[in-house]
């Protein structure tokens, strides 16, 4: 392998890795943020109890993401320098916001937010972690930016031999990136709607196993249960809503990534949605499917859908453009360059078509256990212990979570052969003085270190979570206003 495989896949582990941290993060700050306002709004210890118990695996889960997020960033300088030179200017301006404003905005008031329980009155308590839940959403909003501008490459032009930014309304207007960025958070609200409630069920589960179950600890976890239950329900309605937009814009600006998620080699009108596609073996026409006619025209939402072969060549006299023949500036600019590279621009499209399938799959599995969770818990009765809900339980956080990263694979594999779509082939982006040795050396070391600090995420993870909810004591609004701020967990 080539240096620049070696380099992509170095970067796709070490992302689909941090990544699993990222969507916990944005979105169960938020769920403590309101567990946290119901203890504000009623005084129930019930919800003190859910707010430190699941803010402690918050915190947890935010260490390990600022950990292995550092990587991300000198990756960019290590093994993709050209790449790095070519949209520097590009780049600079969302990822220095979100490093300036956004982790900032959310280390600050979290900081506070564990520290402060007993020096900051409620109110400002309360404050400090809704802050930085807002800053996890602002740092989504610049990170989502850049990668939308790799899909769609708006608001730039070629000069002095890089891409520079000529504008950044474009950038935070890109019709991918406006589609794509409530996708992702929604997203993560199912992927912590399933970690709350998968952790509050097995917790139901062994209380139902017992004869005289602690009253309280069943009535906050049947609390966390249905509070989890149907975040997931109504980030999983959401989600088909705004995928559905993605999907329409996706077509549009990459129409030979839509392609590619439903294996279309051929070029049609009212094109069928494919439920089993198998190809040949060198992945350029198909051998046997099972398709439903018509709803691939609906979810493209265009009554053709180009196929593979029919993309292929259309680009090697037109190069790439968009599903109607345009092209954004800097695309223009790139055409003449682009025809002398003999680009093949079509993905692996088994990954492309097997990711985007198990994305969906993963997604609606979820969405049927949140319904059989409220089923099984309404009318405040209990789960029935036994192998099929405990397995249940251990499955549910990870069932989204593994949703949201064949997404990002599907995002990301599907976009190739190009790093910045129709200008930059990922091939030349790679750093040209490093050599398949010294990647090679990295990305083993890379693996390892993610490898301890898997075990001991899970480590922490599995011990607090078996410990169940922590005993309060009263919250005063001021302890000692001279007294230093102090750990409260």
């Amino acid at each position: 392998m080539g240096s620049d495989t070696i380099a992509r896949w170095q970067f796709g582990i070490t992302t689909v890795y941090h990544y699993f941290f990222v969507p916990v993060t944005i979105a169960l700050s938020l769920l403590v943020a309101v567990l946290q306002t119901q203890w504000f709004r009623t005084g129930s210890d019930r919800y003190l109890r859910l707010t430190k118990f699941y803010g402690k695996l918050f915190l947890i889960n935010f260490a390990m993401g600022v950990v292995t997020g550092i990587v991300q960033e000198f990756q960019f300088g290590m093994n993709w320098s050209e790449y790095s030179r070519f949209v520097g200017d590009i780049f600079g301006a969302p990822l220095a916001l979100e490093a300036l404003v956004a982790f900032f905005l959310e280390s600050t008031f979290l900081g506070l937010w564990i520290f402060g329980w007993d020096k900051l009155s409620r109110g400002k308590h309360l404050a400090t972690i809704w802050l930085a839940a807002v800053g996890t959403l602002v740092s989504s909003i610049f990170i989502i930016a850049a990668n939308s501008w790799m899909q769609n490459p708006v608001g730039a032009t070629y000069r002095n031999g890089r891409a520079e930014l000529v504008d950044f309304g474009a950038v935070l207007t890109n019709p991918i990136f406006l589609t794509q960025w409530p996708h992702t958070v929604i997203a993560a609200f199912m992927v912590a709607g399933g970690f709350v409630a998968g952790i509050a069920g097995w917790h139901l589960g062994k209380l139902a196993r017992q004869d005289n179950p602690d009253a309280e600890d069943v009535s906050a976890f049947r609390t966390a249960t249905k509070l989890g239950a149907v975040v997931m329900l109504v980030a999983g309605l959401l989600i088909i809503v705004s995928g559905d937009l993605l999907g329409k814009q996706m077509t549009r600006v990459q129409p030979m990534k839509m392609a590619a998620a439903e294996a279309l080699y051929n070029t049609e009108t009212n094109a069928s949605f494919s439920l089993l596609t198998i190809g040949s073996l060198d992945g350029s026409k198909e051998v046997f499917s099972i398709k439903v006619p018509g709803v691939l025209s609906i979810l493209a939402g265009e009554s053709t859908v180009k196929g593979v072969n029919d993309i292929k060549a259309d680009y090697a006299k037109n190069g790439f453009t968009q599903s109607d023949g345009s092209k954004e500036a800097l695309q223009k600019q790139f055409a003449d360059k682009l025809a002398t590279m003999g680009v093949n621009p079509t993905p692996n499209i088994p990954v492309s078509y097997w990711t985007f399938r198990l994305m969906m799959g993963l997604g609606f599995l979820t969405m049927l256990i949140g319904i059989w969770m409220l089923w099984v818990t309404r009318k405040g009765a209990m789960p029935k212990p036994g192998p099929l809900w405990t397995a249940l339980m251990w499955g549910l956080p990870l069932l989204p979570l593994f949703a949201n990263s064949f997404g990002w694979i599907f995002t990301e594999m599907g976009r190739q052969p190009w790093i910045v779509a129709g200008v930059m082939p990922t091939a030349l982006a790679v750093s040209p003085t490093v050599s398949v040795g010294e990647v090679w050396f990295s990305m083993v070391v890379y693996t390892l270190l993610y490898g301890v600090l898997a075990v001991v995420e899970v480590g922490l993870m599995l011990l607090y979570i078996r410990k169940g909810l922590p005993d309060v004591a009263p919250v005063e609004q001021i302890v000692d206003e001279d007294a230093p701020l102090s750990f409260a967990y």
